[in-house]
């Protein structure tokens, strides 16, 4: 445990130190590339710290008779992170960034395919919502859409 909290530590001063000769773009696209291999090392303080505190997460849900948007609880996410089985792989590969910024707020839409084990599982797109604070840009909303047949 101690050996996580010094790294998470180590990564956050990297990633404030690489912050300095990035521009806001690449800053931006870092705290959503830390997060998903955060997600594919198991490493729930990195998920979480991607995050504000008070962020919202959403997934689209389609249904033939309109779609429908669920929830999650982002502690709920960094929970599952840290409970998944050392023999579960789990890889959102990104495809694309397409990142726009006004001042202190930004928005990147970052079309994905994730991978469990090494095998398709479906693609989408994720659309998220982030806010420069005094610690940097953080995660304030996600919401996904997720889908099996046209992901090429």
């Amino acid at each position: 445990m101690k050996r996580k909290i010094t790294l998470t530590l180590f990564l956050a001063l990297l990633i404030h130190f690489a912050s300095f000769s990035q521009t806001e773009e690449q800053q931006v696209e870092q705290v959503i590339r830390s997060l998903f291999e955060g997600m594919k090392s198991k490493n729930a303080d990195q998920v979480a710290m991607a995050f504000s505190e008070d962020a919202l997460m959403q997934t689209v849900i389609a249904k033939p008779e309109g779609s429908e948007v669920g929830s999650n609880a982002v502690a709920d996410f960094v929970k599952r992170i840290a409970t998944t089985p050392e023999t579960t792989t789990l890889d959102e590969q990104i495809l694309d960034y397409q990142i726009k910024i006004d001042g202190t707020m930004a928005s990147a839409w970052t079309p994905y395919k994730f991978y469990v084990n090494g095998n398709f599982s479906h693609c989408g797109v994720n659309s998220f919502q982030l806010v420069k604070k005094a610690e940097g840009w953080k995660i304030v909303y996600i919401i996904d859409t997720r889908r099996k047949e046209n992901c090429d």
